[in-house]
């Protein structure tokens, strides 16, 4: 979903680990893993990683091998449920369970890291993700809201494993709710080709819903924003929408981040046709609790996240250099 360099990082050196296995998460954490060994020769201070993907692991792997400090960005999220989501939720409590500095999106996800009593620093920074969305959405137009007859659902499905478990009930969901006249639907493809292949497959020709290409991050803050309703698994999502005051229905069973279902921002569906269209019905039929959603609420962070890690960071070096020094 996010341009190249939208961060900022084309200008920094980079090395293509060229690690490429799409069906078998645990090979491709041992292939990182392997790959990452030969640039921790040079013993850094400190390896930086973001999220819970076999890309992050293999590099925590790779850094706990060598000996290199850890740090996790998006650190303590939990649904405390093996499979859901497999396999990250092991893959994000093994990297937390080793990092030297734990950066927490909230309260809530630093609870769960000291509940579990991992030896690293806890700090609470907020989520770069709000850091990236806010950052767009000060570059672009208002919102374009008003009262229509037709409600647009953008619909966003990140998982892969939709494929085979759960892809056919949203179509079945999103056919019902398009044919019925009453909501037009925006399904943003996936980025990855076989996933929008199949998402073609299943979608293309139902009356009411819109197959769209994936664009930049812009676009997608853009799209977000013009939407009277978004219906996602997507994680990130969880976090954007409540920041830019758009009701959430989360097409998942269970959540890492109950902070929007807490304040009233975010409700989760799960992936059953029946449920799906009957939530999507009585919320966009009741103007009342569809304008309570829309309460703009900065659950996940204020968009100063990056800079927190930074100065951490930055303090965390100079600690330990001094301690050598001391030594």
């Amino acid at each position: 979903m996010l341009e190249p360099g939208a961060f900022g990082l084309e200008g920094f050196p980079s090395v293509h680990l060229g690690c490429v296995d799409r069906d078998e998460p645990h090979a491709h954490v041992r292939s990182v893993t392997t790959a990452m060994l030969p640039l921790l020769r040079s013993s850094p201070e400190l390896l930086v990683v973001q999220g819970d993907t076999s890309t992050a692991l293999g590099a925590a792997l790779a850094a706990f091998t060598s000996g290199v400090a850890l740090a996790h960005v998006e650190a303590g999220l939990r649904t405390y449920d093996p499979l859901l989501p497999w396999p990250e939720e092991e893959y994000r409590a093994a990297i937390d369970a080793g990092a030297d500095l734990l950066f927490a999106p909230t309260e809530f996800a630093a609870s769960n890291l000291r509940a579990e009593n991992v030896p690293g620093e806890i700090h609470v920074t907020g989520s770069t993700g709000i850091d990236a969305a806010l950052g767009a959405a000060s570059r672009l137009p208002p919102p374009v809201r008003w009262e229509r007859a037709t409600r647009t659902i953008l619909v966003v499905c990140d998982r892969p494993e939709r494929l085979d478990d759960d892809l056919e009930s949203i179509a079945a969901a999103l056919a019902d709710l398009g044919n019925d006249g009453s909501s037009r639907i925006e399904l943003l493809l996936h980025q990855d080709p076989l996933i929008a292949a199949n998402m073609r497959l299943a979608l293309a020709g139902m009356h009411g819903v819109a197959l769209l290409e994936p664009g930049g991050n812009d676009e997608l803050i853009s799209r977000i924003r013009n939407s009277d309703l978004v219906l996602s698994d997507s994680r990130t999502i969880e976090e954007i929408a409540p920041a830019l005051g758009v009701p959430l229905l989360v097409i998942r069973e269970k959540t890492e981040r109950p902070e929007g279902i807490a304040a009233g921002t975010t409700r989760l569906v799960g992936t059953k046709d029946e449920r799906i269209v009957t939530e999507v019905r009585a919320l966009l039929g009741d103007e009342t609790a569809l304008a309570a959603m829309r309460r703009r609420a900065l659950l996940f962070g204020d968009g100063l996240a990056a800079g927190r890690i930074a100065t951490v960071i930055t303090d965390w070096i100079q600690r330990r250099s001094l301690t050598r020094r001391l030594a």
